[in-house]
């Protein structure tokens, strides 16, 4: 059972690594209204990994101008 639970565990870990790498080269991809939120939103992210995460694909992708840096 130890092995089954590491195993998983290690997947969840990957997969939220996978997500919060993706939501940086997103940011540094896309264009915002102000050039001061790209910077906020990087630091959130980098700073605070699991809230900052949430928050910016929860908020910070409508801050974002059209046509730009989408990956997921």
């Amino acid at each position: 059972m130890g092995i089954i639970f590491g195993f998983f565990s290690m997947l969840i870990g990957l997969g939220l690594t996978l997500i919060w790498v993706l939501a940086l080269i997103e940011i540094v991809r896309s264009e915002f209204q102000d050039k001061n939120e790209r910077l906020v939103w990087l630091l959130l992210v980098i700073l605070v990994p699991f809230i900052g995460t949430i928050l910016y694909f929860a908020i910070g992708r409508k801050q974002r101008l059209e046509g730009g840096g989408d990956i997921l």
